[in-house]
């Protein structure tokens, strides 16, 4: 075991989110020695879990995102709009816009290769914005369209991820009707998955690089005793909206995977695993 073991208390003690950058890269441990990652059968639920959420499906990002992620035999959380594949998908915003998405042939790839694939809308339409009645009708469309094309898709195993995370509270009674839980706007971090568990909260940082914010949010995360960080991303490399690079994702999963007190992993697979722990 190395000598220069890295801890949430030796990351937490450097209250600058870069400096703690610079220091969990030099902490020289190897995930094999010192990673939480959950593994087939393990019921323990880790003291920090770390979700790092990823919207929209922009094609190139997506495949970038999986491979980084596989690099470290971790599951990627990638959430898609269900006709962002279609060639008459009109993107609604500048940071949405200007990049290939990718279809379903392409999310099945990844969900077989041991990557979750949610929901994040019918069209990325504000359901916040709409008659009640109408955004049920594009959530309900949307579920319908990942049953007939996502294999194994089961609405009722879903997180349903909001656009713009915006939802009200109109919709976030009705949802569990419908799916799993969701997730939309407000604290970063949340409790540890248990019983009963349907809203998930999150925060994000854009139209610019969103990289320090994430350090800041991770160092907050690690200074509590356990909770639950979601962070909402989109794209690599300048793709999307507060994007990061993917030289930054793969340091930062090198250094996540060698915190003891860590795991990182998908939301759904989260409350799945750990919410009857």
């Amino acid at each position: 075991m190395s000598k220069h073991r890295c801890t949430r208390r030796a990351y937490f003690r450097l209250t600058d989110a870069g400096a703690g950058s610079l220091l969990l890269s030099s902490c020289g441990l190897k995930k094999e020695q010192d990673s939480h990652q959950p593994k087939a059968g393990n019921r323990e639920k880790p003291k920090h879990i770390i979700t790092l959420s990823f919207d929209d499906g922009f094609k190139k990002s997506s495949i970038r995102t999986a491979q980084i992620y596989e690099k470290y035999n971790l599951s990627a959380c990638i959430n898609i709009v269900a006709t962002a594949g279609l060639k008459t998908f009109n993107p609604p915003g500048e940071y949405i816009a200007g990049s290939d998405r990718g279809d379903f042939d392409l999310w099945n790839e990844l969900k077989q290769r041991g990557h979750e694939v949610m929901p994040h809308s019918y069209k990325h339409a504000n359901l916040r914005q709409l008659p009640l009645a109408e955004a049920k009708d594009l959530i309900r469309r949307c579920l319908d369209y990942f049953s007939k094309e996502l294999k194994g898709f089961d609405a009722k195993k879903a997180v349903f991820n909001f656009p713009y995370n915006s939802s009200t509270p109109e919709l976030e009674s009705w949802l569990p009707t419908q799916t799993k839980a969701f997730r939309t706007g407000g604290g970063a971090i949340n409790p540890l998955p248990h019983a009963g568990q349907v809203k998930l909260t999150c925060t994000g940082y854009g139209p610019g690089n969103c990289e320090k914010d994430i350090e800041a949010n991770i160092a907050q995360l690690l200074g509590r005793d356990s909770g639950w960080l979601i962070y909402n991303t989109h794209g690599l490399d300048g793709e999307g909206w507060g994007p990061i690079t993917s030289g930054f994702l793969d340091k930062l999963l090198e250094r996540l995977t060698a915190i003891k007190s860590v795991a990182v992993m998908p939301a759904g697979k989260a409350l799945s695993q750990f919410s009857t722990v």
